[in-house]
């Protein structure tokens, strides 16, 4: 086949939102060659998922192609009858969605659901139909592929779901697959899995895939072209070498500067200050102009035009084709005004803050947390979930320890026991010296003031009738906060402001903000009661760089500047080394390898952390370095394997690893690890 397979000419899609319009898509163009990988990357509410519905002709009731055209191998889709449609869908485009929780039909086996894609396109029936399932989950990875035929979504992990939808979409061997954040929910092995599954396929079947991320890690690993999507327009495009080497656009430029890591770490993160704009208008300017730190008058008057700055590379802004001495230009550079950007990244130290005392705030020993396991007519106990099975660890005030592992692991259940949301099983949790386990009622009431939790998803955490004064205020008269009204307002206010809000925001509701300003809102709320201690449960996975950006610069400010300790669960590698002072790594409810940052991240010594730090994506996608891949899935905590917990799937087990739990081996007064490799022989 010669030129492009797909082809996407000046496309304009519109939402109708009451009286108003808007232009989700507004004239994007690009193609996608045979074989490619092409990725669309951009913020949040940018338009690269409308973008692909609209190639699908999937859009929500109220949407609508206004203009373009969509060609595939020539034709033009949007042209079709519905009917004809159906047959291009899931045969010659398939789609893999973000959630396949939300995507996989609940009441369907999973046999039945890929079965019903081959019903629609091929001639296959019964025990034919059955026997190209079993061999699209054996080529997805899924062990045991006869036995899991007959089995429900809610029966597999999110990694194995996400497989599932694989292999949904490549039933019929597509000559394109969408793939629309693909691996945003799954922990870095299980997204190493997922990624790596997705190269072989498409190496064996020679389809194009169109990956949309907004992880440039993913990106570099995947791409061989990369598009940057802002406010429903391209504004940049280039091959992966030159767009990673020599990126332009201001916009791209900021998100590179947004990215958390070990470079960074005493510094403050660039941020994107503000939003994407709303889509309701007409532009008549750049639309990144109230946001670029390089916007003069012509970028409000004039829309930039796409412009070449090299073979391949294209980019929408006034930079690319204006010099550096344009008259009525703010920022003068000898380096010119592009280059000016990564000049302008901050180099601020933040590790210059109040001297705190090294005595322990927290000290968990031992920590145990059992769910029962009830069968049978009378619900007798038939064994436990051990979420949680001996977690001890440390947290000084001042500090960051930042709890890492598969979901699964227990990570979240450790939280929630340390703060008494849930009762641990056995163990001890001292805080400022007080057992907190033997505390009950108003006697741990009055603690909880000095302990709060700011949780994964803060539009489920907040009360969506209820103003963010109200959720505010809420805790603030339950724990005794501040004496009076007048207080609670004018401290409501100071916090606001503290965490990047407007005071007035109080009289709106969370549907009104965005995700990075509802996890203010609810960082505001943590800090409300005047905690020492509040944990971090995932706060930032949901969102986009430059948001994440924004959470991280907020939190390590309001560290420095109150002296609060964090506890932060997380499965970003990055923000840890950016933002941690210790970390511990969590395998199947126990803490198998603690240390400094420095000691774990450049050092680990356990197997099961040299794979997580393996298959964390890494922008530089010329770093040669070691991928481990981890076979199988977590262990279920109702029924944990003998011995090392992570033997089953440890590329350097031994016998002895099978016989008993290895103790803990010191390498330094700070680091250990629970390992038969470090053990005299």
């Amino acid at each position: 086949m010669s030129g492009p397979l797909l082809v996407v000419e000046n496309l304009k899609v519109r939402l109708d939102a009451g009286k108003t319009q808007v232009r989700a898509v507004d004239g994007v163009s690009f193609s996608i060659d045979p074989h490619e990988t092409f990725a669309l990357l951009g913020e949040s509410g940018c338009g690269k998922s409308m973008t692909a519905l609209s190639l699908m002709r999937l859009l929500p009731e109220a949407g609508r192609i206004e203009a373009g055209r969509v060609l595939l191998d020539g034709q033009d889709l949007l042209g079709l009858p519905e009917i004809a449609m159906r047959s291009v869908r899931g045969k010659r485009i398939a789609m893999i969605f973000q959630e396949p929780m939300t995507s996989l039909n609940p009441v369907m086996t999973i046999g039945r659901q890929i079965a019903e894609t081959l019903h629609r396109h091929t001639g296959l029936r019964g025990e034919a139909a059955q026997a190209r399932v079993l061999e699209l989950l054996d080529a997805v990875g899924i062990p045991d592929a006869r036995a899991r035929y007959h089995d429900y979504p809610f029966q597999f992990s999110g990694g194995m779901k996400q497989r599932v939808m694989i292999a949904i979409a490549l039933a019929c061997e597509p000559d394109l697959l969408i793939a629309d954040e693909p691996t945003t929910a799954l922990d870095v092995t299980i997204q190493a899995q997922v990624l790596e599954l997705l190269r072989r396929l498409q190496r064996e079947r020679g389809m194009a895939v169109m990956l949309i991320s907004h992880d440039l890690g993913v990106v570099a690993e995947m791409a061989q072209r990369v598009a940057v999507m802002y406010a429903g327009e391209i504004v940049e495009m280039a091959g992966r070498e030159e767009f990673f080497a020599n990126p332009q656009h201001p916009y791209t430029r900021k998100l590179f500067a947004s990215l958390p890591g070990a470079a960074r770490r005493g510094q403050q993160l660039e941020i994107i200050r503000g939003s994407v704009p709303p889509l309701d208008r007409e532009f008549s300017g750049c639309r990144f102009a109230s946001r670029c730190d390089f916007a003069w008058q012509k970028c409000s008057d004039e829309i930039p035009a796409w412009s070449e700055v090299a073979p391949g590379h294209g980019v929408r802004c006034h930079l690319a084709v204006t010099p550096a001495s344009t008259q009525g230009v703010s920022q003068q550079d000898s380096e010119g005004l592009v280059g000016a950007a990564l000049a302008a990244i901050a180099a601020t130290d933040r590790g210059q803050g109040r001297s705190y005392t090294r005595d322990s705030l927290l000290e968990v020993s031992d920590l145990k947390v059992y769910f029962p396991i009830h069968k049978g007519l009378f619900k007798r106990v038939a064994g436990h979930v051990r979420a949680v099975d001996g977690v001890s660890l440390a947290i000084h005030s001042g500090r960051t320890l930042a709890l890492v592992g598969e979901s699964g692991c227990g990570k979240t259940t450790v939280g929630k026991s340390i703060l008494q949301l849930i009762r641990p099983t056995a163990g001890s949790v001292r805080f400022a010296g007080d057992e907190l386990t033997r505390l009950k009622g108003a006697e741990l009431g009055a603690r909880r003031a000095d302990f709060q939790i700011v949780f994964q998803d803060p539009y489920s955490s907040l009360d969506p009738r209820m103003r963010v004064a109200d959720i505010i205020e809420e805790g603030m008269v339950a724990l005794g906060a501040a004496a009076s009204p007048g207080d609670r307002q004018n401290s409501m206010d100071s916090l606001l402001q503290q965490v990047g809000l407007s005071p007035d925001s109080k009289f709106r509701y969370p549907h009104e903000f965005s995700g990075g300003q509802r996890q203010r809102i609810a960082i505001a709320r943590a800090l409300a009661v005047k905690p020492q201690l509040i944990v971090c449960d995932e706060p930032t996975s949901a969102l986009d760089v430059s948001v994440q950006a924004q959470i991280l610069n907020l939190l390590k400010g309001l560290q420095n500047e109150l002296g609060l300790a964090y506890l932060f669960i997380t499965h970003n590698l990055a923000v840890v080394e950016y933002f941690a002072h210790e970390v511990a790594v969590m395998y199947l409810g126990r803490i198998v390898e603690r240390g400094t940052v420095e000691e774990v991240m450049q050092a680990p010594r356990h197997p099961y952390t040299r794979a997580l730090l393996s298959a964390v994506p890494v922008v530089d996608a010329a770093a040669h370095r070691e991928i481990i891949r981890l076979a199988g899935d977590l262990p279920s905590p109702a029924n944990p394997p003998s011995g090392c917990h992570f033997h089953p799937r440890c590329p350097q087990a031994m016998a002895a690893c099978r016989l008993s739990y290895p103790a803990a081996i010191d390498f330094s007064a700070t680091h250990n690890t629970s390992c038969y490799l470090y053990m005299e022989k």
